[in-house]
């Protein structure tokens, strides 16, 4: 693979990034290192927010302006470590498979919220759809982008979300807390194809992107099929009614990529931490603790993070400073060295001591 213009020794990182993967020591945790540049490595204009748009990353207005974004979003950026300069431009919301299978996306702040569209428990019938507004708004901006940053920097995968996140988008959050009591058969027919269909999208992207990046998701890379999975949801539900509907989901999917991370989301969700690191295929959780709370690194989240390394999955935190760094080190000792590492630095020359601490040294 060339190497980058964003990230001239990409290959180099790569490399390091995929033994990490593979389960080689490479004496320290693989990191996501950034710092900002004191001025962009090349200058691209940037075309204004189109008139009404209050969540420019998602926004489905205008083809033009998502590609624009997309080019300027590694300009003012040096990666270091393991860090790839990557951007998903086709994504349109925190669950893309819901807009392709039906939903419509009503921008907000931000973001974009998926409107529920399966009023009644019918009997599922959800399928591909290639004249989908919104499947082809993400292959069109993807496509157009690519187009321009071959060399540059690397496409990742729209947010596409699965199993209970997916359906209750489709369904409406309350209406499926009460369809798993009165129709569980229901969830799990609906599961099964959402399972299926989230496939069909994945390969075509995957087709579409890997000569130009492997594998990558907006928080990782990977040497190959590469997927990030979760169920947000799963806060409102118990340990056994998670292991029930999505224990089965998730060993599927894992087994269906070759390399995969669970998107863990808050505390209300930790009560599943068993039913996560028992997947045999699972290959990382990633540590999202949520507004309010004590931040990503705190020892608050530690008995989890040692239940995680201790069953021989990776973990992928982030951190706020080389104390932080230090502190997790001290903690984990050599267990650290299967941690995924994000860190941002005031310059690109205080990578060394971020691997000092990050070694133990």
């Amino acid at each position: 693979m060339p190497s980058l213009l964003y990230r001239p020794d990409w290959n180099e990182a790569r490399k390091r990034y995929a033994a990490w993967w593979n389960g080689e020591d490479i004496g320290r945790p693989a990191m996501h290192i950034t710092a900002p540049r004191a001025e962009p490595i090349e200058h691209i204009d940037a075309l204004p927010v189109p008139e009404g748009v209050v969540a420019p990353n998602y926004t489905v207005v205008s083809e033009e302006f998502r590609v624009n974004l997309a080019l300027r979003a590694c300009l003012g950026t040096h990666y270091l470590a393991e860090a790839a300069p990557a951007f998903n431009s086709g994504d349109l919301a925190p669950n893309c498979l819901a807009l392709y299978l039906g939903c419509r996306g009503v921008e907000m702040p931000g973001t974009v919220w998926c409107e529920p569209f399966l009023d009644e428990p019918t009997a599922p019938d959800f399928r591909y759809n290639p004249d989908n507004f919104y499947w082809r708004f993400t292959l069109d901006v993807h496509a157009k982008t690519m187009a321009q940053s071959q060399g540059k920097f690397l496409q990742a995968f729209p947010d596409l979300i699965e199993g209970l996140d997916t359906l209750a988008a489709m369904r409406g959050t309350q209406q499926l807390l009460i369809d798993l009591i009165e129709r569980p058969e229901w969830v799990r027919a609906c599961i099964r194809q959402i399972t299926d269909l989230y496939f069909h999208y994945y390969d075509i992207l995957y087709d579409l992107f890997r000569d130009d990046m492997g594998g990558s998701h907006w928080w990782t890379w990977a040497p190959g099929r590469c997927a990030k999975f979760q169920c947000d949801f799963s806060a409102m539900i118990s340990a056994p009614m998670f292991a029930e509907f999505m224990g089965p989901v998730l060993t599927e999917m894992t087994e269906r990529v070759s390399y995969s991370l669970y998107h863990f989301d808050g505390p209300g969700a930790l009560q599943h931490t068993d039913c996560l690191v028992s997947i045999p295929n699972l290959d990382m959780i990633q540590w999202t603790p949520g507004d309010g709370v004590e931040p990503c690194w705190d020892k608050r989240w530690w008995p989890m993070f040692h239940k995680v390394l201790d069953a021989g999955k990776k973990l992928m935190v982030w951190v706020g400073s080389l104390d932080d760094l230090r502190t997790l080190r001290h903690e984990f000792g050599p267990k650290m060295n299967n941690m995924l590492i994000t860190l941002g630095v005031a310059r690109p020359e205080d990578v060394g001591e971020v691997f000092k601490a990050a070694e133990g040294h």
